[in-house]
């Protein structure tokens, strides 16, 4: 029989610099930003060719939008949270396709969630100090909670909520 591990999230406020927040704030635009065109890209690419277009073709098309002028901007914020949300992007359109979702909408400046997800090679957590990749300072991250004994987080996903106040999930 073989062990499973349970993976359970952990969420905390935290407050951030200034810094942080106008970098976090970024991220958050940023990686609406690319969400949007991967999306246009796949619509249009559907409606015009009826081509289907996948994970790596979308990655392939970040790098793309990189390296021009008016996107020139992404390169500023981390790449795994824009990275992050092609992958999110993937998973809506296999949901779609498999008939347990609707066609995947655009993200809104007003509506959507204000959140990026980082994995493992993109933060380091050492001695209860949480640092994101582009984020010169640690977190000041509020331990309502102790995380369990020798938990690594796989996934941090930092979010801010409509009433502005910063939240940090730990998978």
């Amino acid at each position: 029989m073989t062990t499973r591990h349970v993976k359970r999230a952990f969420k905390y406020r935290f407050y951030p610099t200034d810094a942080q927040a106008a970098e976090l704030s970024r991220t958050f635009g940023c990686v609406r930003k690319v969400y949007n065109l991967a999306l246009a890209a796949r619509t249009q690419a559907w409606q015009q060719r009826a081509e289907r277009i996948n994970y790596n073709q979308t990655s392939a098309m970040l790098t793309a939008w990189k390296k021009t002028e008016e996107l020139a901007y992404l390169r500023e914020v981390s790449s795994v949270p824009l990275q992050q949300a092609l992958r999110h992007l993937q998973t809506a359109f296999t949901n779609f396709f498999a008939k347990r979702a609707e066609h995947p909408r655009f993200k809104s400046r007003k509506k959507s969630r204000r959140s990026a997800e980082y994995t493992t090679s993109a933060f380091r957590f050492r001695d209860g100090e949480l640092t994101l990749a582009k984020i010169a300072d640690p977190l000041d991250i509020v331990w309502s909670r102790p995380l369990p004994e020798g938990a690594s987080p796989s996934t941090v996903t930092v979010s801010q909520d409509p009433a502005g106040r910063w939240f940090v999930s730990l998978l």
